[in-house]
């Protein structure tokens, strides 16, 4: 199937490039699973713009390269706030209802703010985002979406039928989860727009499919990948048995919730951070609840806000306090049972201004990219704004160089000839496990470079295993993802061994000094 352009990914930043190509191009937007179950639909924060009267973008900007610890690019940072009012104006002309105040945008404050900046629908903005962007899309004649599709890898030069190693993208091999069929893709531009690899751990806030697909996929392609080290971890996801997943949004410490231990009653962030205590950035609070965690053997932390009125936190964080009526918990009488989980990936594949990758015919937006704007952590509400800007910028780019973008050449076809039916599923479960498990345990919020080499080696063996077991069986959507999660556990594991420093997100104990000098964890493949 050829079309102008192929996106990869249905959340913010796909979306918004597929909007912007399709005023003048076809496009045909990829989605694993279904439209809607990529990342976006699970922001519940918001969109950090300069809008208030008293704010400014050299505040937003500070607090941006604070936040990310000297790491970020300040051009980047600056390209993209500077095009945040823009991105909220047209959101709110595709009918995306933020919430007001007397007729202007109500703006909340987060963790490493220094005004309050967040436009925000209630707590659910990424819904309502999603379902204004998907609206636009299927109401727009020249996309194509295309839910329950795998992709298994880039079409690239190395499959044309007359080889070329030039490393030229001309789109997608993709499973098409009905047929079983793994279908041939192919456009003069692609771009990938396929969320984080949060699912490498066995806590995180991101949904299922959040396999690095797009991550592992451009770096077997052959592009480079930067700072694969830096994973944020949310420092407040529900502790509960039955639910998995459930994000406790930073608003809620933004709008006056304080940390609590369950067994001292002592509210600690004090000790971490005397001075911006609970509204600190990520990492700090995250390894703080960490550390309270393991220094007295607590399955939890507590969060609360019920000393703020009753009617205050319902109109706040009404989806939160319905979920959590429906657990037992009351968050307008008493402290909500936290723990920190993985939330968002910093690092991935490097792109440019344009949103380019290295390798010629492919462009990238959104939680698969470093673009150089969050640095060593990512500061809170950037994440979709940086969807915005660079998914625009992408299809920008594209639409600005058309003419010099050939037409697809003759593809092989996808070659399943020498492989048979998996009879063997519980090995993907298994494997799937183990890779969730280590990395918790050795790469996650306080790391040595003990667990990381032993993370290193048991990666070491369960490629071979993945490998032969791909090289055998027909590719499913598990098999798909295991694959992936196993190259950007590589990745990370990588990353970290190479950044001897704590810098932002990378804490390390044999390593807790930060360099003078910031550098970015570049890996070439």
């Amino acid at each position: 199937m050829t079309h102008d352009v192929l996106v990869i990914g249905s959340g913010a930043a796909g979306l918004t490039a597929a909007l912007e190509l399709a005023e003048h191009k076809k496009v045909l937007v990829l989605a694993k699973g279904k439209l809607t179950s990529g990342s976006t639909a699970w922001a519940q924060g918001g969109i950090a713009a300069v809008l208030d009267a008293g704010d400014t973008f050299d505040n937003h900007i500070r607090d941006t390269m604070v936040a990310g610890g000297g790491l970020n690019d300040r051009e980047t940072v600056e390209f993209v706030i500077e095009r945040a009012p823009k991105a909220i104006d047209r959101l709110c002309e595709l009918g995306v209802p933020f919430n007001r105040e007397e007729g202007d945008l109500h703006l909340t404050r987060e963790g490493g703010h220094s005004h309050r900046r967040i436009v925000h629908v209630n707590d659910a903005t990424g819904w309502a985002v999603q379902a204004a962007l998907l609206k636009a899309a299927e109401e727009n004649p020249n996309i194509t979406l295309l839910p329950n599709q795998s992709c298994v890898d880039l079409v690239t030069g190395r499959n044309q039928k007359d080889y070329s190693g030039s490393g030229r993208v001309w789109g997608a091999y993709a499973l098409d989860e009905e047929s079983g069929k793994v279908v041939t893709h192919l456009a003069r531009a692609t771009v990938l727009a396929a969320g984080g690899a949060g699912r490498v751990y066995l806590f995180s806030t991101a949904p299922r499919g959040a396999t690095g697909d797009g991550i592992a996929m451009a770096w077997r392609a052959g592009a480079r990948v930067s700072n694969m080290e830096m994973m944020q971890f949310h420092p407040t996801c529900l502790y509960n048995l039955e639910v998995k997943n459930f994000l406790i949004t930073e608003a809620v410490r933004g709008e006056g919730g304080r940390l609590f231990n369950p067994v001292t009653g002592e509210r600690y962030m004090e000790k971490y951070d005397a001075e911006r205590m609970e509204l600190a950035p990520r990492d700090i609070v995250a390894r703080a609840n960490d550390d309270q965690i393991k220094r007295y053997g607590l399955d939890y932390v507590n969060l609360d806000i019920s000393h703020q009125p009753a009617e205050f936190v319902k109109e706040h964080f009404p989806t939160i306090h319905e979920k959590l009526l429906g657990l037992g918990i009351d968050m307008t009488k008493g402290p909500i049972p936290v723990v920190p989980a993985q939330h968002y990936t910093c690092g991935g594949v490097k792109v440019d201004l344009d949103a380019r990758t290295d390798l010629p015919g492919l462009w990238a937006a959104g939680e698969c990219t470093e673009s150089g704007l969050h640095g060593a952590n990512r500061l809170a509400s950037n994440s979709l704004l940086e969807c915005f800007v660079f998914g625009e910028a992408a299809a920008k780019d594209i639409l600005s160089c058309w003419d010099e973008l050939d037409d697809p050449p003759e593809i092989l076809p996808w070659d399943e000839s020498r492989v048979t039916d998996s009879d063997e599923e519980v090995v993907i479960k298994q494997n799937w496990t183990e890779i969730r498990r280590f990395m918790w345990n050795y790469v996650g919020i306080v790391r040595t470079t003990k667990r990381l080499e032993r993370a290193a080696h048991r990666i070491r063996l369960l490629r071979d295993e993945v490998e032969d077991y791909y090289g055998h069986f027909r590719v499913t959507t598990d098999l798909i993802e295991l694959r992936n999660l196993l190259e950007c556990a590589n990745l990370i594991v990588t990353s970290a061994l190479k950044r001897q420093e704590s810098r932002g997100l990378h804490f390390t104990l044999d390593y807790p000094e930060t360099d003078p000098i910031a550098r970015d964890t570049v890996l070439v493949p």
